[in-house]
């Protein structure tokens, strides 16, 4: 008990955030415990075997990552985004070229000797918005400056948007948004984020209609549009999820019990918010969107809070990013959205998703902790007199 009690001690940061990461982390366990029994049947494994030896492994492996990157200080990130571009950009070419091939899409590298795979989106996202913190703070005094701002801020994010669009195009246009969000923070003027939000729709027509994955973008965008019209094999996931939803009710079929998990491709990553709603119904769904919710009302507080610009855009690129991809994961699973393969934040069961996820966390703590620190030393500082 004391060694949890020192470890508690040096644990900072807002302690909302904290709570919300254990409760995602356990309806985690507790949903991909659920939904892999089709998984483990397939691959000759039981669930058990597979919690332990892959999910639960990456979760803790999470929390540490958490831990680790919220005691470092968040100013040493704006060195690190610098070399983070210089792997990133790079590596998502390689990714583009050569990487491994899974469900018709290139967004992995295979790691050399472990076998595991990697994707190396998860790593741009970091890298992207720490650099564009890191900018936008660092050219404020030439804000409005075309060649000395604009055109170093917008090269990165159209070089990351275009790698990865080309196999991953719902990511790409999420972390696109996400970067417009802190152009407008960072106080670029309208008329030249309508220039970037113009040139990112004709990157993105040319990606849809001209790119590799072109028949399955517009596929699965036609089957939105118009699932009636569609054959079923198109609309597969979709039906299968609304019926997990309708089936569901307001308290769910209990924890275990669902069926859906049998027919979806993947409830225990892209789908896992149907298996949710499925076993715990309308009040385990009201109570996975409440945590975004309040994840996202901590994480402004931190922002408008931060003494910094770096630490506020940071804590707000790292929020959107994760609140973002959270609605858009249950939007799909509801069918407010064409189907994409974005997972849910510190749900979702995924080795790379889920450490990038927790540094993300780390890293908005980090800021948090910071935030607390100088709270203090204000407090401090102010009853010096009165004690005097």
């Amino acid at each position: 008990m004391t060694a949890i009690n020192k470890l508690l001690d040096k644990t900072k940061g807002d302690r909302w955030i904290w709570l919300i990461i254990i409760l995602l982390s356990l309806i985690s366990i507790l949903t991909v415990y659920s939904a892999t029994g089709t998984y483990a049947y397939k691959t000759g494994k039981t669930v058990e075997k597979i919690l332990l030896t892959k999910h639960l492994i990456f979760v803790v492996m999470g929390i540490g990552m958490i831990y680790i990157a919220h005691l470092l200080d968040y100013k040493y990130y704006a060195g690190i985004s610098k070399v983070l571009m210089i792997i990133t950009i790079p590596l998502l070419f390689y990714t583009a070229v050569f990487g491994a091939n899974i469900n018709d899409a290139s967004r992995w590298v295979k790691i050399p000797l472990i076998g595991l795979t990697f994707q190396t989106s998860d790593l741009a996202k970091i890298a992207l918005i720490t650099f564009l913190a890191r900018m936008l703070t660092k050219k404020q005094e030439n804000i409005k400056d075309v060649r000395k701002a604009f055109i170093p801020i917008m090269g990165s994010v159209c070089a990351v948007f275009v790698l990865i669009a080309w196999a991953n195009l719902s990511t790409a246009i999420m972390l696109f948004g996400v970067s417009i969000l802190l152009l407008i923070i960072g106080r670029i003027s309208i008329k030249q984020i309508s220039m970037v939000c113009a040139g990112g729709a004709i990157l993105l027509l040319f990606i849809v209609f001209l790119g590799p994955r072109a028949a399955t973008y517009k596929s699965r965008v036609n089957s939105f549009l118009h699932p009636e019209l569609q054959h079923s094999d198109k609309t597969y996931q979709a039906d299968q999820s609304k019926i997990a939803l309708a089936t569901g009710g307001v308290f769910g079929k209990g924890p275990g019990n669902s069926t859906q998990r049998n027919f979806l491709p993947h409830p225990y990553s892209d789908f896992i918010f149907a298996i949710i709603v499925e076993e715990y119904g309308l009040m385990g769904a009201m109570t996975v969107m409440l945590l975004y919710l309040v994840l996202l009302y901590r994480c402004v507080r931190i922002v408008t809070q931060s003494p910094k610009a770096f630490g506020a855009l940071l804590a707000a690129g790292l929020s959107f990013s994760l609140t973002i991809q959270a609605f858009a994961n249950m939007a799909v699973a509801v069918g407010l959205g064409p189907v994409t393969g974005v997972p849910l934040p510190l749900v979702s069961m995924g080795g790379t998703s889920m450490i990038f996820t927790s540094i993300a966390f780390g890293i908005i703590l980090s800021v948090s902790r910071d935030v607390e620190e100088q709270g203090s030393k204000k407090v401090i500082v102010g009853e010096i007199p009165a004690m005097a």
